[in-house]
């Protein structure tokens, strides 16, 4: 399923599992720095989690501040909480 067909929950988990995925390859990274192949993978979900990032904040709002609008970085308090029932 392509980004753009994601409902809010999907995109959410999409979200989880690259997040998950880079933090792995990063503890990997750590210790064998030099694995080339080890480094595309990271490279590569580092990307599809950034594209993810991007899709979610234009769509539903920032989740961290690097995705934020630079035009209002403060907006993500205006939208609801997750016990106001938001996203997160």
């Amino acid at each position: 399923m392509l980004i753009n067909q994601m409902n809010q929950q999907q995109l959410l988990h999409w979200i989880d599992m690259v997040s998950f995925t880079v933090m792995d390859i990063t503890l990997y990274l750590d210790t064998h720095s030099r694995d080339e192949e080890a480094l595309k993978f990271f490279n590569h979900y580092s990307e599809l989690r950034r594209v993810a990032m991007q899709a979610y904040a234009e769509q539903y709002g920032p989740l961290t501040i690097d995705t934020a609008n630079p035009d209002n970085y403060w907006a993500w308090a205006e939208q609801p909480w997750p016990w106001e029932g938001g996203g997160c």
